[in-house]
């Protein structure tokens, strides 16, 4: 049966890739939109209003016609490809991926509710903290690009350790970063 299905399957696996693709680009850009709207909160006026109003057009027209459409679009061809070939429901990796892939869902909505935020003048973080924040991202996207190339060849052990020090990595390499800056 799968046989006959492949060729759709690898359609959806296409349409998956590409619009996954999409989705981090468009994580990744929001979140450097919210660190330079946040940090054009110091600048003076007018500079101050001109950029805050054009951030929160940029935000929300990524947000609307790229990140959540991506996301949608990603989660409908990674069911399809469940459905049509469901012996990937029954590999160990599979719900790892998933699992990964429900925490990279709460970061988008997350993400979506600082849209909202920065739209009504409320800055809740500041822009080292949305730096951090950032890099969550790609933790989870390095997760999930690892399992499902390795499959069951890691070791999850030695997979998580490899994960966790990735993000010390990414953390430590945000800090030199925002000291950099405050030297500059």
């Amino acid at each position: 049966m799968i046989e006959t299905l492949l060729p759709y399957y690898l359609y959806f696996k296409a349409v998956h890739i590409v619009f996954v693709i999409s989705w981090m680009a468009g994580l990744f850009y929001i979140l450097s939109l919210f660190i330079y709207h946040t940090e054009a909160n110091d600048k003076p006026e007018p500079e101050k209003s001109v950029l805050v109003e054009q951030f929160v057009k940029m935000e929300a027209t990524l947000w609307k016609i790229i990140a959540t459409p991506a996301m949608i679009i990603s989660v409908i061809a990674g069911a399809g490809m469940l459905t049509l070939n469901s012996g990937l429901l029954q590999m160990d990796w599979m719900w790892v991926k998933l699992g990964f892939v429900v925490g990279l869902l709460i970061y988008h909505f997350i993400c979506q509710n600082i849209v909202k935020q920065l739209k009504n003048n409320q800055y809740k973080l500041t822009s080292f903290q949305l730096r951090l924040w950032r890099e969550l991202a790609t933790i989870f996207m390095i997760a999930i690009v690892f399992v499902v190339i390795l499959k069951n060849a890691i070791n999850w052990v030695y997979g998580l350790i490899g994960i966790m020090g990735v993000a010390m990595a990414i953390m430590i390499a945000v800090k030199l970063y925002k000291n950099y800056r405050l030297r500059k």
